[in-house]
């Protein structure tokens, strides 16, 4: 017989044990787990859908979810940065696992805090998230271990900046230390817009006080390399490549992303290899070396340069939107994956579909701009006639009774397919089914390849 020790939150807020839980010889009926998803996106979605499939999973909640997550787990009023709330939430529900999806709450520390309750989590500790949480922290990590990257300068100093960047060479990319939801990337071609968005970070300070980092501007396609990593050991995902310019022909503004595909023809199997090999288990390394071990998704932000694949950016999380297009072609059951990262335990063999997939963001007219609220949306239902076709809501509420927009990007159109073009096809097919009057997307996704 086990007993097993349940923690509850008491006044003070320390766990203390409130009950035993006797458990005797059970194999034949395993406990059906319950599982919290932190967030409330279409990533969310996406791996509240994935955990859905899951035989081993019963009870979902979602904090704070969204009307689409809310077909498929109970959404609980709580924000991801209300770490301590979400702790006894989860203390108090008997809750297995928690998955957290956005950096934020990851940043917040509540890794942390739920380990120290007793609780399973699957993300990184607070120290681990600087990887994202601070662009300087990881290019000093690349500059130390050898990572190859961009070469770069980080300021604190809005004249010394100015003065760097007049100095060198257009365009240059500028990138706000901290966290700015995907928007705090900016790649000036004149002196005149470095010296507009070094004030909006520097003096402004649009995203908070914080620093700069003033890169090198390199080309080549970029892609998202996802691996799922415990400590020094690291299991490649599906390759994606989103698409961040808020227009079609990669025009105007940067975004979180108007949409993604996988898988890219444009990166060979030595592609794979040398950046699983050269850049993500390196990086891995690196973070225990460091003292602060990564457990979680690591998100790399490649790109293959003319001179060999380079790092532009790292991620503590699922990326968004890659994970709406990359977790459907997952065939091995997400719960024993996250389960092996929470418990250092032996991760067993991760089986992928030999399919593609596409996604379109439909987003809100002005994003990433100001942009309006509650327009109502109908038509998902005959989108989703088709199997071949998933929706993940990104930005949504009910409203009276009807479907509205919520959020700056409101939905996500995935298809599937044996090839790119079926894919793309049943995706543009069900995306004209919609209809809101106040949704743009972009009709070019994956055109590179397509």
């Amino acid at each position: 017989m086990e007993i097993i020790n349940r923690l509850q939150p008491g006044p003070d807020g320390r766990a203390a044990v409130f009950t035993h839980i006797i458990k005797g010889i059970e194999m034949e009926h395993p406990k059906e787990a319950t599982v919290l998803v932190v967030g409330g996106g279409g990533r969310c979605h996406a791996i509240v859908d994935a955990l859905s499939r899951s035989s081993q999973v019963g009870k979902i909640y979602c904090a704070p979810g969204n009307a689409g997550i809310a077909a498929q787990a109970e959404c609980v009023p709580l924000k991801d940065t209300q770490v301590m709330e979400l702790r006894d939430f989860a203390l108090q529900n008997a809750v297995d696992l928690t998955v957290v999806g956005p950096e934020v709450a990851l940043a917040a520390g509540i890794s942390d805090v739920f380990r120290e309750a007793g609780l399973r989590i699957f993300g990184p500790s607070k120290a681990a998230a600087t990887i994202e949480s601070s662009k300087d922290f990881a290019k000093r990590l690349m500059a130390k271990y050898g990572i190859p990257t961009a070469s770069y300068r980080t300021f604190d100093d809005y004249e010394e900046a100015l003065g760097y960047v007049r100095n060198g060479s257009f365009p240059v990319v500028l990138k706000y230390d901290g966290l700015a939801a995907g928007k705090g990337v900016v790649i000036p071609e004149t002196l005149e817009d470095a010296d507009t968005t070094l004030k909006d970070m520097l003096l402004d300070d649009r995203f908070g006080k914080g620093k700069v980092v003033v890169e090198e501007f390199l080309t080549g396609p970029e892609f998202s390399f996802m691996c799922f990593v415990d400590g020094e050991k690291v299991w490649p995902m599906a390759l994606s490549q989103d698409h961040k310019r808020a227009y079609e022909g990669d025009k105007g503004p940067n975004t979180g992303g108007m949409g993604a595909y996988s898988p890219l023809p444009f990166i060979t199997e030595e592609d794979r290899e040398y950046a699983l090999e050269h850049i993500m288990k390196p990086v891995a390394a690196a973070m225990v070396a460091e003292g602060c071990p990564f457990k979680g998704v690591l998100y790399g932000g490649l790109m293959k340069t003319p001179s060999g694949i380079k790092v532009i950016e790292f991620n503590c999380r699922f990326g968004d939107p890659e994970t709406e297009v990359v977790l459907p072609l997952l065939e091995s059951d997400i719960y024993d994956i996250f389960s092996a990262v929470a418990d250092d335990a032996p991760m067993p063999e991760i089986r992928w579909k030999n399919q593609a997939s596409m996604g379109f963001v439909m987003a809100s007219e002005g994003y990433p701009g100001p942009y309006g609220k509650g327009f109502p949306i109908e038509g998902l239902e005959d989108a989703l006639s088709d199997p071949a076709v998933r929706i993940y809501h990104m930005g949504t509420a009910v409203k009276d009774g009807q479907l509205v927009t919520s959020g700056g990007r409101v939905l996500m159109v995935i298809g599937s397919g044996d090839t790119l073009l079926q894919a793309h096809d049943k995706a543009l097919e069900a995306v004209g089914k919609i209809k809101c009057d106040n949704l743009f997307y972009r009709r070019d996704i994956g055109w590179r390849v397509l």
